[in-house]
């Protein structure tokens, strides 16, 4: 294979992709679609699995234990990046991304297996939870392995472009859970879907892992490892090697400041927030939503590639810092057209109904809980979470010491009792809010979304959020493979890259909806991903350095 003989920092002329080199991006892209679509149906399907798995408790607390077990995944995904790392720059990429893929697989398929609460009683959710825990740690092992393995195969000046394949796949993952789940639920009906329609997904995934595994064993390790084991100049401990020599600890450093922090937060905020947001916020049906978000990602999915391409051409850094800097600037109006467009009675509402809480600052306190684990018993706190889950705006006064805590809507008083939910949705109706399945709120087919002006419209919007994803996330697997040596590429770049996207980027939509109960402002979420992608946008912009140059098979820190 003469796919890196090239003389280091030599300027060779792009050439036609070779059939080796397909064959090389068709294995990890495919598999790695496959680990995504895997690891995003538990989020797509948490509701359902919280009725089934955490029945013991009421809605409100099972669906809390649903997601805290999603977010177990992301938790998780860190120590799998730094367990498979190592055994990738010891034993190779492709045995190792092997073994994450039968993990992934073989955890999915048991899901859809798994007996419920009612069956089993406790021994189901402790299952779950391990299962979905084991699911986090083969995708913090998957991701770094194939982006290595694609990158190492790619020639000079063409590293963006090849492993911009691998970054279509988190997204096309994404939009295959959401297809499959709503071609079943189509064609299921709801009742039988969420009795136990549910677990065909999980159950179809042993097909995909079959087909993921036959390909990759076929697979030939890549000639930079190779090359490094026949020089032996290998790592013996590339873990502390990585993080145990500052040199190395201080590139792993920059690349999750400078590079993985803001890439992540747009990414979370385009795909899975804005979900979040039109769902949660908005009011947006359920079938509804998935079909805006699926079409802006079919829309959107080809920025992967010319970014990445683009990225061979001006840069990695110019590229995925304009995007994280684009993206705080522009978020603020883009969500607000995004509520004009999607539920035009709820932005009017938002304009006219003047809804304010009224108590002694000495009972308020702090609402934050991004992972909903927390019991709120003074009125205050109770009267601020419930306007913020039924997507409410308010604003705060000060009363007087001892005076109980009371809401207003345009003027008349309610009282914080155990009726407030539904009195305050009543009257919030009666001043302007839209009812539940309001006509004015965005109801569409899959086709049909294609032939509304008011649908086509929310598509637009969701697509201008898909591109901010493709322009930081499509050229960050070259960087990080820039950045750091053969012998401890793979555990370098995967612990920046999944505390960037398990923590920063996962926690986000819990996190941004904690925000907007303590404020009230159905906006104000959007602070946590522009706050850090300014912090990256200026860490990069001072630290981070240019690597599409960069020859990899004799790169030093």
């Amino acid at each position: 294979m003469s796919m890196a003989a090239n003389a280091p920092g030599a300027k060779v002329a792009p050439r036609p992709m070779t059939t080796e080199e397909k064959r090389v991006i068709l294995a990890s892209s495919l598999g790695t679609v496959f680990e995504w679509y895997d690891f995003y149906l538990y989020g797509s399907l948490a509701v359902m699995i919280g009725a089934h798995f955490f029945s013991a408790f009421d809605p409100n607390t099972r669906a809390i234990f649903a997601l805290l077990a999603f977010a177990a995944g992301f938790l998780v995904r860190p120590f799998g990046a730094l367990f498979f790392g190592r055994l990738g720059d010891l034993i190779g990429r492709k045995y190792t991304f092997l073994v994450t893929i039968v993990i992934m697989g073989a955890s999915t398929f048991l899901v859809g297996l798994l007996p419920s609460y009612a069956t089993i009683g406790w021994a189901a959710p402790v299952i779950l939870i391990a299962l979905r825990m084991l699911q986090g740690l083969a995708l913090g092992g998957e991701y770094g392995g194939a982006a290595v393995y694609v990158a190492e195969h790619a020639p000079p000046g063409r590293r963006g472009f090849y492993t911009s394949w691998i970054q279509t796949t988190a997204t096309l993952g994404l939009l295959l859970s959401l297809i499959v789940i709503l071609v079943i639920r189509v064609n299921m009906g709801e009742a039988d879907f969420a009795a136990w329609g549910w677990r065909i997904p999980f159950l179809l995934s042993i097909f995909l892992l079959a087909v993921s595994v036959w390909i990759r064993l076929q697979m030939q390790e890549s000639p930079a490892f190779k090359k490094m084991k026949e020089e032996g100049t290998g790592s013996k401990a590339p873990l502390t090697e990585a993080f145990g020599q500052w040199k190395n600890a201080r590139i792993a450093l920059i690349a999750l400041f400078g590079l993985t922090m803001g890439q992540a937060v747009v990414w979370y905020t385009g795909q899975f927030y804005a979900l979040f947001f039109i769902q949660s916020i908005l009011k947006v049906d359920l079938y509804s939503a998935n079909v805006l978000i699926a079409w802006a990602l079919i829309i959107g999915t080809g920025g992967f590639i010319f970014f990445g391409s683009l990225s061979d051409r001006i840069g990695r850094k110019p590229v995925i810092l304009a995007g994280c800097l684009i993206a705080a600037l522009t978020y603020f109006p883009l969500f607000g057209a995004l509520t004009k467009a999607a539920n035009p009675g709820l932005a009017a509402a938002h304009e006219n109904v003047k809804v304010q809480v009224v108590a002694d600052p000495a009972t308020c306190g702090s609402v934050f809980d991004p992972v909903g684990i927390r019991t709120f018993t003074s009125p205050c706190d109770i009267a601020r979470r419930t306007l913020a889950t039924q997507a409410i705006v308010y604003t705060s006064a000060p009363a007087p010491a001892g005076t109980p805590t009371k809401v207003t809507v345009n003027g008349k008083e309610l009282a914080v009792d155990a009726t407030f939910a539904a009195t305050v949705a009543k009257e919030a109706v009666a001043a302007g809010y839209p009812a539940p399945g309001d006509a004015r709120i965005v109801k569409t087919g899959f086709f049909g979304a294609l032939f509304g002006g008011q649908s086509l419209t929310v598509i637009g919007i969701l697509t201008i959020l898909i591109i901010y994803v493709t322009m930081v996330y499509g050229p960050v697997a070259a960087a990080l493979v820039e950045l750091f040596p053969t012998r401890i590429r793979y555990t370098g770049m995967s612990l920046p890259y999944h505390i960037g996207n398990g923590w920063f980027g996962g926690l986000l939509p819990a996190t941004s909806f904690a925000m907007v109960a303590g404020t009230g402002d159905i906006y104000y979420g959007l602070w946590y991903p522009i706050v850090f992608a300014l912090a990256t946008f200026v860490i990069g912009m001072l630290l981070v350095p240019e690597t599409k140059d960069r020859d990899i098979t004799t790169h030093e820190n």
